[in-house]
């Protein structure tokens, strides 16, 4: 996927965001395409063109990816799906699995250094689902983070509140290939590399996240039983909600077991809107 591809999906996502927003508001009165499109100041060709570029399917039958019965019934079936993933050692035909996936964590020394003697290089960049911000080690990409309302400086300041004593370098030369292969259409081409720093509980969340297959949804449970802490559900959340390495370590598709999409660190309407365009594309 082009430079070019990636600025006009940022783009697009903008006017996605606002036209997912709407369609929350109003899907009990079933809005038409017209009513849509005049939401967020676009004819209805110009709107059903840029949704269908940006998610693939019609509005409609994105909305219905994100009805409470469809996240239910994607729950229903997570467990027979992460059971034969887990048995055939990879988390099925989605983009993030153990042959495109590959994490480092740090040792408990490098982790109570906080990042001392380590460069870390990050980058402003658009992807389909807003700008985001990649920071890169020599040994994996260790932050992706996408850019809300506080901005570009906050974002920062989170990573690098993370990492106090790494010594940062913007170089948006070496994360640009980075970005481009963790959004390409069709998934990595060539292995992506973690670098994972957090308490040991953390890393094995995260590690769970890494073996649900896209466009599959699990609850807070069904991840708590995967690391076989089957009450530990709340901890599980807690530890869900400070993954650093967004949409590569899958957090969005971990939803409350009632079928609603649970909170987000980098806004709910994302969280549905990446929900929505995976379960397109696993469809």
């Amino acid at each position: 996927m082009s430079v070019i591809t990636f600025n006009q999906a940022a783009e697009d996502y903008a006017r996605i965001e606002q036209a997912i927003l709407f369609l929350e508001g109003n899907f009990r009165h079933q809005p038409d395409l017209k009513t849509i499109a005049g939401s967020i100041g676009l004819s209805e060709h110009h709107f059903q063109r840029l949704f269908s570029r940006w998610a693939g399917i019609s509005p409609k039958r994105f909305l219905q990816c994100l009805t409470l019965e469809y996240a239910k019934g994607r729950l229903e079936q997570a467990e027979s799906v992460l059971d034969a993933s887990y048995e055939a050692g990879l988390s099925g035909p989605g983009r993030l699995h153990d042959l495109f996936v590959t994490y480092e964590a740090m040792t408990p020394g490098e982790y109570k250094r906080q990042g001392e003697g380590l460069v870390i290089r990050y980058g402003f960049h658009a992807s389909p689902f807003g700008e985001c911000l990649l920071a890169v080690t020599e040994r994996g990409i260790c932050g992706l983070e996408f850019i809300g309302q506080a901005g570009r400086q906050q974002t920062l300041s989170e990573l690098t509140a993370r990492w106090p004593l790494a010594n940062f370098i913007r170089d948006e030369e070496t994360t640009r290939p980075l970005v481009e292969t963790v959004f390409a259409e069709h998934g990595p081409s060539q292995p992506l590399k973690l670098l994972m720093m957090g308490t040991p509980f953390q890393l094995k969340v995260w590690q769970a996240l890494l073996k649900i297959p896209a466009g599959t949804l699990v609850s807070y449970e069904d991840v708590a039983s995967l690391i076989d802490r089957p009450t530990a559900a709340r901890a599980v959340g807690n530890a869900v909600a400070r993954n650093p390495i967004g949409y590569i370590i899958p957090c969005h598709r971990v939803i409350r077991k009632m079928g609603l999409p649970g909170p987000y660190h980098w806004g709910q309407t994302r969280k549905k809107a990446i929900i929505g365009w995976e379960a397109t594309r696993a469809a």
